[in-house]
């Protein structure tokens, strides 16, 4: 699925803040021991196996870091699927800066596409019933924005990015504040109109009392598919449905078929295997 592009100043500063962890101080003292400084390579990053593709954004910018006159020749897209042995892109350039930037380049390719993949194996597992795949905030601190961009080029959909984004009463904020009525009460009215307002909850018999408060979704933790069934017959559309806890590839597809409108899956982020790319000589 065809992504936006993230804006540039975070990818430079994120590549940036990689080489800075893994050059130290002194630079790749391997390269610049073994490899002539005039020696120029063509390399091919290439898939290992079959998948969505994303992380193409902070693999250019390793190389370019690296060496700024360095030729690309892109093969694919981010949220383009690719199958084993596919070339993703060439590249063309300086030996040392290359090898430089090969781990760097790597992890972001494997971290991001493995999540894509991921997220479209559960895209596809719920398709036909109208439920969307979301993601959590279970992300990698400082990679949030990469993350995201692979889950939604594994076309799953947006949730909240951060905690300034929306409102989302979790069952501690509801524990504080005394109750399920109190606490969206609070929210509405600290929030503009502008702002939806959500509440998290444990029980079915709290779905009445946070509709009636005024919340605008409704998070269902850890219901189980009869009570999943309940609240989609006792909210009648009336509130956006979202279902979270024991979600994964086994189940994901009867949680969706309760005719809930949204999933969020914090597996998307924080335990996505990573996809196997390569870097190899031309």
């Amino acid at each position: 699925m065809p992504v936006s592009p993230l804006p540039r100043h975070i990818v430079t500063e994120a590549v940036t803040r990689a080489f800075a962890e893994d050059q130290g101080g002194r630079g790749d003292i391997t390269s610049l021991a073994c490899i002539p400084a005039n020696s120029e390579e063509k390399f091919y990053f290439k898939a290992r196996e079959a998948g969505v593709i994303c992380g193409l954004e902070p693999a250019v910018e390793a190389v370019w870091q690296m060496d700024p006159d360095a030729l690309i020749s892109l093969q694919v897209k981010d949220g383009g699927t690719v199958k084993a042995g596919e070339v993703l892109f060439g590249v063309n350039g300086q030996a040392r800066a290359l090898l430089s930037a090969e781990r760097i380049a790597l992890n972001f390719l494997g971290r991001m596409s493995g999540i894509a993949t991921f997220t479209r194996r559960h895209v596809d597992a719920v398709a036909g019933t109208g439920a969307k795949i979301v993601h959590t905030r279970k992300t990698t601190p400082g990679l949030r924005a990469f993350e995201l961009q692979a889950v939604q080029a594994g076309g799953g959909a947006l949730h909240r990015y951060g905690l300034d984004d929306a409102i989302l009463i979790k069952d501690n904020h509801v524990a504080v504040c005394g109750g399920v009525a109190a606490a969206v009460a609070a929210a509405k009215a600290h929030a503009g109109h502008m702002t939806r307002v959500a509440v998290e909850i444990d029980r079915l018999d709290q779905l009445a009392e946070a509709v009636e408060a005024g919340a605008e979704n409704v998070l269902l933790d850890n219901f189980s598919l009869d009570d999943l069934k309940a609240a989609v017959a006792e909210a009648k559309g009336r509130v956006t449905l979202e279902a979270s806890g024991g979600v994964n590839l086994d189940t994901v597809r009867a949680i969706a078929e309760t005719g809930i409108d949204v999933i969020s899956v914090g597996a998307l982020t924080h335990s996505a295997p990573n996809f196997d790319v390569g870097l190899d000589e031309a």
